[in-house]
């Protein structure tokens, strides 16, 4: 990937891999049996900086390109998709719209908590009602005192419970549609309080908690285990006017950038799954003997893993380019589209795969693919359905065609 990667990505890279060798595969099974939230681990990825690498220095960030925030999501989910959309869903969503949309005040007092890792965030954007359709959004925001009072609920939402500052999609007007949905930042106190307290992370009482913010139960998902997922209510949660992010009516405009900046994210979790699984299935395969030859050598095998290896390939190719695109300022929403696309579908598949190649012990905790092949299936699903992104896809082809 030389075009891609010069030295300083290499040697993240390689930090990551060492991290994720040491600390994140002995819990990795137990943490997903459990579903307990990482936080030991968490607090280490933030003192490495890697809550925040696409953040700017003097923002409390590691001022890198985008390509490094996506080498560190990639790397973290070859062994663990939670600790990744962990790191993913902070960053892209809870971190990077206060960063394009606030203003210089906001930035200023959300930011640097966000990119040090003293706080998690999140992004409230899915309802009940409005998942795919996101401009259905009922979450209503109303001007009242100084500020506003929400009232609405929020679904699916990473870090729901553990984090404390959020980006929140509200209706300020009644028009349908996308017109009339504005963002705003809206803080709550983590439910992990014990924890926040051991660790030194995840709690910082000076922040403008609202009342009437509360989160639901965990949900137990197939999934990302332990990964932070609840719903989110409002009930006459007020903020004040400074916590709205950019101008009333432009939500759906910030929310929309924010998930093409998403997808390539997700693309690069993806990736990671799918090189994960064709790294176990190689070893494995090397190793296991059957009718007294290495399984490696039944042409089966080897065809159906040097498919996946070139499927990788392919697909690691698209992610990098759409995140040099958007390092380059130049447009990248149809690119990130095909990422995630591609990406997502090559995870499920590279995980079955290395599942049946593995044979019985495939299907058991004892290896980590078939916790790989649950994690996969999520990546089909968040910041985009695969559905979502062939009409995306198939938008900008129509722009082009008609240009």
């Amino acid at each position: 990937m030389d075009p891609y990667l010069d030295r300083s990505h290499l040697s993240l890279q390689a930090a990551v891999r060492r991290f994720a060798i040491d600390r994140i595969v002995p819990v990795a099974r137990e943490l997903d049996e459990t579903t307990c939230f990482p936080w030991d681990n968490v607090r280490a990825m933030g003192e490495r900086g890697w809550l925040g690498v696409p953040v700017p220095r003097e923002l409390s960030g590691m001022g890198r390109d985008y390509l490094s925030y996506v080498l560190v999501v990639e790397e973290l989910a070859k062994y663990d998709a939670s600790h990744a959309i962990t790191v993913s869903a902070h960053t892209t969503l809870g971190t990077s719209p206060i960063l394009a949309s606030g203003t210089d005040e906001q930035k200023a007092r959300f930011i640097p908590l966000l990119a040090s890792g003293q706080v998690l965030g999140g992004f409230g954007l899915t309802e009940p009602g409005a998942g795919s359709d996101s401009s259905g959004t009922r979450t209503r925001a109303v001007a009242a005192d100084g500020g506003y009072s929400i009232t609405g609920s929020k679904i699916f939402i990473t870090h729901a419970g553990v984090g404390e500052i959020f980006v929140v999609t509200a209706r300020t007007s009644r028009g349908e549609g996308h017109r009339g949905i504005t963002s705003f930042v809206v803080c709550k106190p983590t439910v992990d309080l014990e924890e926040a307290a051991r660790t030194g992370i995840g709690h910082r009482p000076g922040l403008p908690y609202s009342d009437g913010v509360t989160p639901g139960a965990k949900e137990d998902k197939l999934g990302w285990r332990a990964s932070d997922t609840r719903e989110l209510h409002f009930q006459d949660a007020w903020v004040h006017r400074d916590q709205r992010l950019g101008e009333e009516g432009r939500g759906f405009t910030n929310f929309m950038k924010t998930l093409d900046a998403g997808r390539i994210g997700i693309a690069a979790l993806s990736l990671g799954i799918a090189q994960g699984a064709l790294d176990v299935a190689l070893r494995y395969t090397t190793r296991r003997r059957q009718f007294k030859r290495p399984v490696w050598e039944f042409q089966d095998v080897r065809f159906g893993l040097a498919d996946l290896a070139a499927e990788v390939q392919g697909a690691r190719h698209l992610t990098y380019h759409a995140a040099w695109l958007k390092d380059s300022g130049r447009s990248f929403g149809k690119e990130a589209a095909m990422a995630k696309l591609v990406a997502a579908r090559l995870a499920a598949r590279a995980a079955r795969t290395a599942v049946q190649f593995l044979g019985g012990v495939g299907y058991t905790s004892d290896h980590p693919v078939e916790r790989m092949m649950r994690d996969a299936k999520a990546c089909e699903i968040g910041e985009g359905t695969t559905e979502i992104q062939k009409i995306v896809i198939s938008r900008h082809l129509l722009r082009e065609l008609e240009a």
